[in-house]
């Protein structure tokens, strides 16, 4: 994106979404019972597949993860309270480090709150999440990618044995991440009769976006040069985009569970799997059959015979063409909800159909709203006049349109970032993904830099604009396969404790 345009989406802002509805049970969210679930599993297991990897966002530091205790460090807060009340039940509790505080000594709470996020102490204010110990077994501690490595042994196996794993990191935490693979990677191999192949992959710089004044002017750092920010998860779309492997699995690295949990996550990374791979064969039917109609062979063109009929400029204008064409219609209606607009021809109705389908596909798990935070599955209305399933952040959402805020006050659940892709066209060619990004769909955020007030420009988020042109589908998953740690504390919940 040049500078000119960049400046222009400061000065004028994003285009708000048309949101028609809430993408909800009724319509738009698939709720599947047991039955259609072990399906979706025996597929996921039985469909060939040119692949498979785990690709896990791990980028940036965990400081927002310790806001709290930052806060309170000095001046013990409720969070630094209870911190030091539990110490003892986090995975990183080591006594040489925290001794045996008091939560009433304010001297104990601040000591606790230094050791936990300073030197000399573990300095995980400054680490990334992934490497912070989250779980505390019998016999050993886990990290976060540790907790990735065993997830992926059991659901996201090739057919050789392998595991792949392509981990989003910061170039400062490359020797992090490193290590603390290194301390499991050979002991999980022989454990779980694995092979690894782990990548670490960097968001790339050139994706980094302006930031400007609260007055639209370019930031200027202390040596006059224009600062420029990384522009949030939609830049991983390019590092998504140099995937060779057909089918990814896409999940934040702070969202694990202790391994006792790991049934019923494996179960529903399964069913996501296997539905994928029910609409990708679906779609590639599909899209043979068209392409039987574009390819047939004309005759020769003998004019001088008796009754030649010419052969027809519109392949498609035939009963049985247009009865492919209205199963495809009716398809992408009740299960994508893609509504489009009437066609001229039948050959136009054809290549329309055609695209809609000839897209990336994916499959979004959905969990129930329980208030907690995240964007969330609505049906918009395209620039071009159709309808399909988006996941939008409450920022794209006009505040000031009474039916918006309608449609969001009735969603009913939200985005747990939990997908499965599908990234080959039914010849099993790679599509280009960057095709397939609405550059209108990103937003602005406020932030700050050396204490001075800011814009930032982010990118269209990974599983919102950068994927808005894909095939696009809702399954509603169990809240217990969602368990996010934004906030130390949250290690103090079951399914982190054992």
């Amino acid at each position: 994106m040049t500078t000119e345009q960049q400046m222009k989406y400061f000065k004028e802002g994003f285009p708000w979404m048309k949101i028609a509805a809430p993408a909800t049970p009724s319509k738009g969210i698939e709720v599947l019972d047991d039955k259609q679930q072990d399906e979706c599993i025996a597929y996921a297991h039985s469909a060939k597949v040119a692949g498979k990897v785990k690709f896990v966002p791990a980028s940036g530091a965990a400081s927002r993860m310790f806001k709290d205790i930052f806060s309170g460090i000095d001046c013990p807060n409720d969070a630094v309270r209870k911190l030091t009340a539990n110490i003892k039940d986090f995975a990183f509790y080591d006594p040489a480090v925290f001794g045996e505080p008091s939560a009433d000594s304010d001297e104990d709470c601040s000591h606790t709150a230094a050791a936990l996020l300073k030197e000399p102490g573990l300095a995980y204010g400054s680490k990334p999440k992934g490497v912070l110990k989250f779980h505390r077994y019998a016999n050993e501690v886990r990290t976060a990618l540790a907790e990735h490595l065993v997830e992926g042994q059991d659901y996201m196996r090739n057919e050789d044995g392998s595991v792949n794993l392509a981990i989003t990191i910061s170039p400062e935490h490359r020797q992090l991440f490193e290590s603390a693979l290194a301390e499991v990677k050979d002991k999980y191999e022989k454990r779980y009769g694995v092979r690894y192949n782990v990548e670490f992959v960097y968001q790339s710089k050139d994706t980094d976006t302006l930031a400007v004044t609260p007055d639209n002017k370019p930031f200027l750092c202390d040596d006059g040069s224009i600062l420029r920010r990384p522009a949030g998860h939609g830049a991983l779309i390019y590092n998504l985009n140099e995937i060779d492997e057909e089918l990814v699995s896409i999940k934040n690295i702070d969202n694990v569970a202790v391994e006792r949990m790991l049934g019923i996550t494996a179960r529903y990374k399964s069913v996501l799997m296997g539905r994928a791979l029910q609409l990708r064969d679906r779609i590639f039917g599909y899209l043979y059959a068209l392409d039987q109609f574009a390819s047939a062979q004309p005759v020769e063109f003998y004019p001088y015979l008796p009754g030649y009929n010419a052969i027809p400029e519109d392949p498609y204008a035939n009963e049985e063409a247009q009865l492919l064409c209205n199963e495809i219609e009716t398809f992408l209606r009740d299960e994508l909800c893609i509504e489009l607009p009437l066609a001229r021809s039948c050959k136009e109705r054809a290549l329309t159909l055609r695209a809609k389908l000839d897209r990336p596909i994916r499959v979004c798990g959905m969990v129930k709203n329980q208030g907690e935070p995240g964007g969330g599955p609505f049906i918009i209305r395209e620039k071009d006049g159709s309808t399909s399933l988006q996941i939008l952040e409450s920022v794209q959402i006009n505040k000031d349109d009474a039916s918006a805020v309608a449609a969001l006050n009735s969603a009913t659940h939200f985005n747990p970032v939990d997908l499965v892709c599908c990234l080959r066209n039914y010849r099993g060619e790679k599509f280009n993904l960057l095709d397939y990004v609405d550059a209108d769909a990103g937003f602005i955020s406020s932030k700050s830099f050396q204490g001075r007030e800011l814009r930032a420009l982010e990118l269209p988020g990974l599983w919102n604009g950068s994927m808005s042109d894909w095939n696009t589908l809702f399954v509603e998953v169990p809240l217990e396969t969602f368990n996010p740690v934004k906030v130390v504390l949250d290690l103090l919940r079951p399914a982190h404790q054992n």
